[in-house]
């Protein structure tokens, strides 16, 4: 198992924009990832648990959840198996096998699993059907991801040793189920007793160096020195010719002949280029849709300004209505009181004084 960890300047995003030949773009570092003319993709599949939110379900929203699921500068965000199809299977009995193994993963952990199904290369071994497997490092529940898959981290769990003697089991399936005799061993040379070298590879990091720079990679001239060790103690013990055989089948030139290798590099430098231009028109797209989001917020606040005024004039005629109607109930009501005076007095002139006339007897 594999793993793609900040640490090493990887993203998860862009590790799975490449196993897919897809365009993602990662939200962490701004960058686009465009591998839609990378060829030999030939499937891809997500799989998921059961209850995955809806979000889940697409591609790039899945892996920059994964992203952001991890705020350490050294996390490791993906895991991933790079498991061997056999060659002796059709494309399809090939992606059945693949999918199986993806789907025992997602129950088994809990997580996300990104398929990916690979032809051989042109250069290589026209029998190197491959799948990549990548894993999310946490479980995926209904409301996003939650606690990490520790036990594919934990070597005493033995986990991956389960997965890959797993993944003999059913390749031995499926060729003994479409008739083929050929079996597959998930134990080492060592553990099987056969006497010769395990196959290597270079790796993606190498691979990339030599086809930049045209030049053996560290990692080759390492294996390199090991096997010519190897070559000398071979030869005293008498087994030169064995061991060479071995060796010839060990090496994996995953960078072809001078010339394919030229040709990928060139393939290399336009999709930088277009990378490059994509980034720059994703800019301009960018400051365009902000300038028209100043534009239509500033027609917000000019109507909800417009908004405010007339709320305002009608708040203050209203205000005015009614102190008019409150004044004239004052006026009414001051009118009232007048009349009623009025009528007072009149009834007081007009009640008949009683006793007799003349000055009172006081004075």
């Amino acid at each position: 198992m594999k793993t793609v960890s900040r640490s090493a300047g990887r993203s998860a995003v862009a590790a799975v924009a490449y196993r897919t030949a897809e365009r993602l773009v990662d939200q962490r570092t701004g960058e686009l990832h465009d591998y839609r003319r990378k060829g030999g993709v030939e499937f891809t599949e997500l799989f998921l648990p059961k209850g995955a939110p809806e979000w889940a379900h697409i591609r790039e929203v899945l892996w920059n959840a994964a992203e952001q699921a991890e705020n350490r500068k050294n996390s490791t965000v993906a895991r991933e198996f790079e498991i061997a199809l056999p060659a002796e299977l059709s494309a399809q009995q090939r992606e059945r096998l693949a999918r199986d193994l993806a789907r025992e993963i997602v129950e088994r952990h809990g997580c996300a699993v990104d398929l990916a199904i690979h032809a051989p290369g042109k250069a290589g071994d026209n029998r190197n059907h491959h799948a990549h497997v990548l894993l999310t490092t946490r479980r995926l529940g209904p409301q996003g991801f939650t606690e990490k898959t520790r036990e594919l981290d934990d070597r005493k769990s033995r986990e991956v040793d389960r997965w890959r003697e797993r993944f003999a089991q059913l390749q031995n399936e499926r060729l003994r189920e479409y008739g083929h005799e050929t079996r597959v061993d998930h134990r080492s040379l060592e553990a099987q007793g056969i006497d010769r070298q395990a196959t290597r590879h270079l790796g993606p990091t190498a691979a990339a160096i030599e086809r930049r720079t045209e030049k053996p990679s560290r990692k080759r001239l390492e294996f390199e020195r090991e096997v010519a060790e190897r070559l000398t103690q071979a030869k005293e013990a008498g087994e030169l010719e064995r061991q060479a055989r071995a060796v010839d089948r060990s090496i994996l030139d995953l960078s072809g002949d001078l010339k394919a290798a030229l040709q990928e590099r060139e393939r290399e430098q336009r999709q930088e280029q277009e990378r490059r231009q994509s980034i720059e028109e994703a800019k301009r797209q960018a400051a365009a849709g902000v300038a028209e989001f100043r534009e239509q917020f500033r027609l917000h606040q000019a109507v909800e300004a417009g908004k405010r005024a007339v709320r305002e004039e009608v708040m203050a005629e209203l205000q005015r209505q009614a102190a008019e109607r409150a004044a004239e109930r004052e006026r009414q009501a001051q009118q009232q009181r007048e009349r009623e005076q009025e009528q007072q007095r009149q009834a007081e002139r007009q009640q008949p004084q009683r006793g007799r006339k003349g000055p009172s007897p006081g004075y």
